[in-house]
């Protein structure tokens, strides 16, 4: 990767610059999330990968910023802000909302002929998968309770009530993009699609997760983890394992199928892509 002195941007934090890396991976957060819950991905997988984290308006030092509520103006504005990356090779990995974020961009790309190398979703159902929620029409009670059941915030914002009232807009934003999320139609994408999930996860199935497969005409592979929602968190070493390996292996060739598991603790699959 060339090292090019690029200008401030709001939208994308990097923790550990790795200038000599092949490959950038852009992740991007879950409703209610910021960029800092890539720290730890970021660690594991540098200098080899060089992570950067999307940091969404409305939190952290984008606190005072207008939040945005739709996901496909979100993922405009995130296209827009990889411009100084647009030649370099990049992957992306979005957990929850960030990953149908994430499969948004990356139609957007591929459509500007930047392919990326590599999409990697993380407990998020197919976006073909009919989805409803009405988790941005609660109060702020029932948000609050909602956020704690699913583990995926800080507990001291949770119990810090000057706190949480200065974040709740930008959940509320958050959970609204997602919900009202609808997919539109097009092209399969032609990157490889790797997703991953936690097997006590209740508000997903395998077959949600493995709906995947018809969002790409290149290589499919599901892994399921032990854990919940945020399997993630607990499991930053395998999967940094897989994002490394994964990214670093040859792309199978178009309308190849095969199958398998992978040895260690997660079972997985691997079928790509469709005739």
């Amino acid at each position: 990767m060339t090292a090019v002195k690029r200008e401030p941007n709001a939208w994308i934090r990097q923790f550990h610059p790795a200038p000599e890396a092949c490959t950038r991976l852009l992740c991007l957060p879950h409703a209610g999330g910021s960029a800092s819950f890539y720290f730890p991905l970021s660690a594991a997988l540098s200098p080899a990968v060089e992570v950067c984290a999307v940091q969404y308006p409305g939190r952290g030092e984008r606190l005072n910023e207008t939040t945005v509520d739709n996901l496909d103006t979100l993922a405009a504005h995130i296209v827009d802000a990889l411009a100084p990356w647009r030649e370099d090779q990049l992957a992306l990995f979005g957990h929850s909302m960030g990953a149908a974020l994430a499969f948004e961009v990356a139609g957007l790309l591929e459509a500007r002929n930047s392919v990326p190398t590599a999409l990697f979703v993380s407990a998020c159902r197919a976006p073909s998968r009919p989805r409803a929620g009405r988790v941005h029409l609660m109060s702020d009670s029932e948000l609050r309770a909602e956020i704690g059941r699913l583990k995926g915030t800080d507990s001291r914002l949770l119990d810090d009530d000057d706190l949480l009232r200065l974040f709740l807009p930008a959940i509320r934003s958050d959970f609204k993009a997602i919900e009202t999320y609808v997919h539109r139609r097009g092209p399969a994408l032609s990157c490889p699609v790797f997703a991953l999930y936690g097997d006590r996860d209740a508000g997903l199935t395998r077959d949600d997760m493995a709906a995947w497969r018809s969002h790409t005409r290149g290589e499919f592979e599901l892994t399921e983890f032990p854990g919940g929602h945020f399997y993630l968190s607990d499991q930053i070493p395998a999967v940094a394992e897989i994002v490394s390996t994964r990214l670093q292996r040859p792309q199978s060739p178009p309308r190849h199928r095969k199958e398998g598991h992978h040895t260690g603790d997660e079972a997985a699959e691997v079928i790509s892509p469709q005739p």
